[in-house]
């Protein structure tokens, strides 16, 4: 990801209403090409509907989309023809083979060639298996087609909502690194909402969480789970008694900045205890996760 890039996703003011309840309220967010942004909330907390009005799949009651600076609302098509989706499952021809599908979305966009076609099928991984039916595919091969198809056009922005649904840990792991490859070597902007918070941490480079419609923050995740945070560490001693007592402590796991484990440890050292091991643990996506939300449930 390039911090210099002029955003190709600009959202302001994105906001639904139905009825007299606020869906979504006032969402403003960039995302940069060669970014994996990710969305997270709790239950309710709009990122599905978020999702399907960049797409344009449900109206907008207020707000603007822009995607490669064409607004959603003066040039559809052309804001739309720079992306690639799969909102929800990737609905495919079972009877076909995975190849006949590519052919048959490729006649809908124009200049897609049999070697695009080729390309995309070696990219997500599928040329072994591309000419045998889909209805002999796993759920893991149909996601993988599913991504295929929504690359054929080379788009600029890939929008995947909940993506890794049903898929097992190996089809999550294969995923992930599809979507980490699109972004840094095709420079792809990719936004990715997911109830998975570990699978998160380590496919995003951003996390947007959102609650009860609106956005509650947007940072990179270094700034969210970064070193800058106190760790929980935990000594291993000989002497746990005159350990706590050096350490001014009741119990030998403490909450203190990383700075000071070496500090704590040089005590320890001076007073003849022997450290055997120190154990840290920084705050993760999911401790943070927690904390923006008050501990609400995922979607």
């Amino acid at each position: 990801m390039n911090p210099t890039s002029q955003p190709i996703v600009e959202i302001r003011g994105l906001t639904k209403e139905i009825g007299n309840k606020v869906i979504v309220d006032d969402l403003s967010f960039d995302v940069l090409p060669g970014e994996v942004l990710g969305l997270l909330g709790p239950n309710g907390a709009g990122k599905t509907t978020t999702i399907r009005m960049i797409v344009g799949l449900i109206s907008r009651t207020e707000g603007t989309v822009k995607i490669g600076g064409l607004d959603l609302d003066r040039d559809f098509e052309g804001a739309l023809a720079q992306v690639g989706a799969i909102v929800e499952n990737p609905e495919m021809y079972k009877f076909m083979t995975g190849w006949q599908n590519l052919l048959h979305f490729a006649r809908m966009s124009k200049g897609v060639t049999k070697e695009r076609i080729e390309e995309v099928t070696a990219l997500v991984g599928l040329s072994q298996r591309i000419h045998d039916r889909v209805k002999t595919y796993s759920l893991g091969m149909r996601q993988r087609l599913g991504l295929a198809q929504a690359l054929l056009h080379r788009p600029r922005v890939l929008i995947l909502d909940e993506p890794t649904n049903g898929l097992d840990p190996a089809g999550i792991r294969e995923l992930r690194d599809h979507l980490r490859r699109l972004a840094e070597q095709e420079g792809i902007a990719v936004i990715v909402s997911s109830h998975l918070l570990a699978e998160m941490e380590l496919m995003c480079d951003r996390v947007a969480v959102m609650q009860h419609g609106k956005l509650v923050s947007v940072n990179s995740l270094r700034e969210m789970v970064g070193e800058s945070e106190t760790y929980e560490v935990t000594f291993e001693v000989d002497h746990a008694e005159q350990a706590r007592e050096v350490l001014d402590s009741e119990s030998l796991t403490l909450q203190i900045p990383r700075e000071q484990i070496p500090k704590l440890n040089a005590r320890l050292v001076e007073a003849g205890i022997g450290v055997y091991g120190i154990r840290t643990t920084a705050k993760t996506l999911e401790d943070k996760f927690l904390e923006l939300t008050g501990g609400g449930g995922i979607e």
